[in-house]
């Protein structure tokens, strides 16, 4: 298959994972489940995924398209399930662009081509979540 992790208990809740890239991160619950807080949450982790993986998406067309952004953040805001097993059933994504110059077309061009073609992650979580996708754009 050639997609591997390795993840190894380092005792109590706390668990270190490897990567391909070759940095390692921690897993740990909170101190409400017996964890210290020493790591990242799992569930939290995916949500970080679907940004970054969108993210890489929209870095790479501002740079092919030369597109000028001073800066962009996604933020994403999840609703958990109540009942075990606990997943998330909706999410909001919301990309926010800054910049004197932004090319608002463009710019949402390479957020539709993000989340419609090229972000694997987006495709797993439209599996099992409801997705609300806006773009902002921020002029100075």
């Amino acid at each position: 298959m050639g997609n591997q992790v390795s993840t190894k208990w380092l005792g109590n809740m706390r668990f270190e994972s490897t990567n391909p890239s070759g940095h390692n991160l921690f897993i740990d619950a909170g101190e409400e489940n017996g964890g210290k807080s020493e790591g990242y949450r799992p569930k939290a982790l995916m949500l970080s995924a679907l940004a970054g993986c969108s993210g890489l998406d929209v870095a790479s067309l501002i740079k092919k398209m030369k597109l000028d952004v001073d800066d962009f953040n996604i933020d994403i805001d999840a609703n958990l399930t109540d009942e075990h097993p606990k997943y998330y059933d909706k999410l909001e994504m919301h990309f926010h662009f800054y910049g004197a110059k932004l090319n608002e077309k463009k710019l949402q061009k390479a957020v539709d081509l993000s989340i419609e073609k090229y972000c694997g992650v987006m495709e797993m979580f439209r599996q099992f979540s409801e997705l609300k996708i806006e773009t902002y754009f921020h002029k100075k």
